[in-house]
């Protein structure tokens, strides 16, 4: 039987998990107030810096009393910036279920060598969160980008725990509702959910983080980069916009841009309501055809961000090579960019959901999808 490509494509294939797709109303154009060839220290700049800050605080609902920096290197720097300066002070649960929360892992154990236990769960899986002791510190990753498994909405971090929680929220602000007053280190990049681009972190202190910057001193040398105080003190100006190193005005005009867009489509719950209808876009697609399946097990763990996906048919003898194949597939047909299976993960294929991406676009590309699996099974 001849199996038939569709019709109708996505107006914008772009599914990548990071950087991600821009709103869907970007325009270089609309970047031309940024101060270029000015220094970020000049009134123009730190107004911008500022706004990116304040801006981020209105739409996420960030405590009045919490401290947020721009920081370099991106979601990784900003995270290693908290751990270096956070961790050591009393004992460690580093929690991993994916390629990234692993990566926090090695470095506490191999790298800070502090006194940590560390608590993993394999792809689709998450760890034991009722097992967890908040006593301690707690590093943990709140959406695992390359396992499309989340922390499920109904778990609750005690609200009055000894030990600090180091967040990773890379793949969740802006598309999920953050505990912000259980959370006290946390971290995203601007290229995730509002895709913003590349190499700018952000830094979110609790007052209970500033204390213990402010009264722990790390038994390892901080490189300049990763200093937060002076004489004990918070750096104050590092939360007014006052960056550690040159941070690229271009970028910020364009996180400012996308925060706006944020706001246009209703702000925080607005962004939540379109991830969760990509994400249901999806599903409907999953329960209605046997051969494919999320990788998270536990539909409360699902991501609705990013989604990722197995084949499960049985015919399938290589799945690696299948994936890669579906997904090469869909790219070489405009349809699908970049939605391969993170290179540490199971194979299938990881589709991002985000806010950025519009439902229709979902709703054309899984027809392709179907195509493709067909193709590739009877190639």
């Amino acid at each position: 039987m001849a199996i038939t490509a569709p019709t109708t494509r996505p107006m914008n294939p772009r599914f990548s998990s990071g950087p991600c797709a821009k709103p869907p109303t970007f325009d270089l154009a609309k970047l031309s107030d940024a101060p270029l060839g000015r220094s970020h220290r000049a009134a123009p700049g730190k107004a911008k810096l500022l706004a990116a800050i304040e801006t981020t605080r209105d739409v996420l609902g960030i405590p009045a009393d919490y401290q947020i920096a721009i920081v370099p290197a991106s979601d990784t720097g900003a995270y290693e910036m908290a751990m270096w300066n956070l961790l050591g002070e009393r004992h460690v649960e580093m929690l991993a279920w994916e390629s990234f929360g692993s990566g926090w892992v090695t470095d506490a154990l191999k790298q800070l060598k502090i006194d940590a236990t560390e608590k993993t769960a394999p792809y689709g899986e998450i760890v034991d969160l009722a097992g967890v002791n908040f006593d301690n510190d707690v590093c943990f990753t709140y959406n695992g980008t390359t396992s499309g498994v989340r922390v499920p909405a109904s778990f609750e971090i005690p609200a009055d725990r000894a030990g600090l929680t180091l967040c990773d929220a890379t793949s969740a602000a802006f598309a999920m509702d953050l505990p912000w007053d259980r959370l006290d280190a946390t971290t995203f990049s601007w290229q995730k959910a509002l895709g913003g681009e590349a190499a700018h972190g952000m830094l979110i202190l609790s007052p209970r983080a500033v204390e213990r910057l402010e009264t722990y001193k790390p038994a390892w040398p901080l490189p300049k980069i990763f200093r937060l105080t002076k004489g004990g003190k918070l750096i104050e100006g590092i939360f007014k916009g006052e960056t550690i190193n040159t941070p690229s005005m271009m970028c910020v005009e364009d996180y400012l841009f996308a925060l706006e867009w944020a706001k246009s489509v209703g702000g925080l719950n607005g962004m939540i309501a379109r991830a969760d209808a990509n994400t249901a876009a999806i599903n409907a697609f999953v329960e209605s055809h046997d051969w494919i399946n999320f990788l998270a097990v536990d539909p409360a763990t699902r991501s609705n961000t990013s989604v990722c996906l197995k084949f499960t048919d049985e015919r399938i003898a290589d799945g690696a090579a299948f994936a890669k194949a579906v997904a090469k597939r869909l790219s070489d047909e405009d349809v699908a960019l970049d939605i391969g299976a993170y290179r540490d993960a199971p194979a299938g294929l990881r589709i991002w959901c985000g806010a950025t991406v519009e439902t229709s676009d979902i709703e054309a590309l899984l027809p392709w999808l179907d195509y493709a699996f067909n193709a590739e099974l009877n190639a």
